[in-house]
């Protein structure tokens, strides 16, 4: 049988029509509001070198503050520096150059012409970092043909060549007053200087005129060093006129720098108006060489320290004794006027080549004789124009006497540098026996100038720290 349609039915159908068509029409409304309004999300572009480099520019806002631009104050400083250095005695016996039978030295050529090269062959080294060298010449140059034979002790006379040799070696002069300046009278006398300055070389301590000036100053690297050379005398004529080791007078007064034992007063006023010559003149430092003491000693008898302590008080710079024929000790000195004023006093250099060795004379029983030293001392000028001592330098030498492979008798002074102590037998082509005879040397001397060259050299260094301590503050309050 049919049914009838509900009245409820109806209305229900109506309403879900209704609802359909909002939900359509505000679902076309989002989509449209989305494609015609502004969007309200802000939007970043990817990052890039260049971003980055903008971050990191000058021109950004930085939390760092840029110092100002100074200048600092520049302190006094070095500006040169002079190295003098000195040798001892070149004490030239005989049986060193001549071609005896017993010695067949190798200085004396097969043509009868003299070559000391080998004497001097291994020094250049160490005497190349030096400014200015000076050795003492214990010899006279007179010639053969003067009246005089060419000779060792008592009266030397050794051939010109010496000279060559000796410059060749690096050295600048030569000191010419010691006890054997007159061993061959006013001819050896007068030729030996018109020798070495003939060859370039200068000379003090002795002079070919009254008139000439008994000092020297040495212009080194812009240093004015100035030089005095002395002697001992072992007497004096009224007139002034020493005797040098006992033989006669000088025949003219004026000729020769000497000190007399029993006139010292004499000598430091004599020494004293030199000092003065000299500053006036612009020394800025001095050096006193002096021939004194007593032979084979190894220490300095009461006159050396008399006059070292008195040249001190004057205001010399620095001491080179000689004349002892082996080294002496080192010292510092203060002047009992300026306790500011310091002297560096080696009392001996000791022998720089002789034949006085062990067992050849009776008179000495040790091998000190054989022994040297090249001394050097270093000046350092500042800006300020002031010069002050500044450092020391001792390198010990010895004599090698041997038969070279020639069958000839050598001497050769070798420079006992302790850095190069490794080297040595192969340096001067030496033996393990004469080897050992080297390091010998070397103890013997360290022994004797070792604690001298310590307390120098810490007192130097010293004295430079507070130096330059005081111009950097004097730099830094300006």
């Amino acid at each position: 049988m049919a049914r009838k349609k509900s009245h409820n039915g109806n209305i229900l159908t109506l309403v879900l029509t209704v609802l359909i068509i909002t939900m359509i029409a505000a679902t076309v409304l989002v989509i449209y509001l989305c494609i015609t309004l502004p969007t309200t999300v802000r939007s970043f572009p990817e990052e890039s070198s260049d971003r980055l480099e903008f971050a990191t520019t000058s021109e950004t806002v930085s939390t760092e503050t840029k110092p100002p631009e100074t200048t600092l104050p520049t302190p006094e400083h070095v500006v040169s520096t002079a190295a003098v250095g000195a040798m001892g005695d070149l004490l030239m016996h005989k049986p060193i150059f001549d071609d005896l039978t017993e010695y067949n030295a190798a200085v004396q050529k097969a043509d009868g012409s003299y070559d000391f090269t080998s004497v001097f062959q291994y020094l250049a080294d160490s005497t190349a970092p030096l400014d200015y060298v000076a050795a003492n010449l214990e010899v006279t140059l007179c010639g053969e043909d003067n009246g005089y034979a060419y000779g060792g002790y008592p009266l030397f006379n050794c051939p010109d060549e010496l000279v060559d040799g000796v410059k060749n070696a690096g050295f600048d002069m030569l000191l010419t007053a010691n006890n054997h300046s007159y061993d061959t009278n006013m001819v050896g006398f007068l030729r030996t200087l018109k020798v070495v300055r003939g060859k370039g070389l200068e000379t003090l301590g002795t002079y070919a005129s009254a008139d000439e000036t008994k000092w020297t100053i040495a212009e080194v690297n812009g240093i004015k060093i100035g030089m005095l050379c002395y002697t001992w005398a072992s007497s004096v004529t009224e007139d002034g006129r020493p005797s040098l080791n006992g033989n006669k007078a000088i025949e003219e007064a004026g000729l020769c720098n000497y000190f007399y034992g029993q006139n010292l007063p004499a000598f430091y006023s004599e020494v004293e108006q030199y000092l003065k010559e000299m500053k006036d003149a612009g020394a800025e430092a001095t050096i006193l060489f002096i021939h004194w003491g007593q032979e084979y000693m190894l220490s300095p008898n009461t006159e050396q320290q008399t006059i070292a302590q008195k040249m001190c008080d004057l205001g010399i710079d620095v001491i080179i004794g000689g004349h002892p024929h082996v080294i002496q000790p080192m010292e510092l000195l203060t002047s009992t006027s300026d306790p500011e004023h310091k002297t560096v006093c080696l009392y001996s250099t000791g022998n720089a080549v002789s034949n006085q060795r062990l067992g050849t004379l009776k008179s000495i029983n040790t091998a000190h004789t054989e022994d040297g030293i090249l001394f050097s001392v270093t000046f350092e000028k500042y800006s300020d124009g002031t010069v002050y001592l500044a450092g020391i330098n001792a390198i010990p030498t010895w004599v090698n006497m041997h038969r070279n492979e020639n069958g000839k008798t050598e001497y050769n002074i070798l420079p006992l540098d302790s850095a190069r102590m490794e080297e040595w037998n192969t340096l001067f082509e030496l033996d393990d026996s004469t080897t050992q005879d080297a390091h010998d040397s070397y103890i013997r001397t360290m022994e004797i100038v070792g604690a001298g060259v310590e307390k120098i050299e810490s007192y130097l260094s010293q004295e430079k720290t507070e130096r330059e301590g005081y111009y950097l503050d004097l730099a830094m309050a300006s």
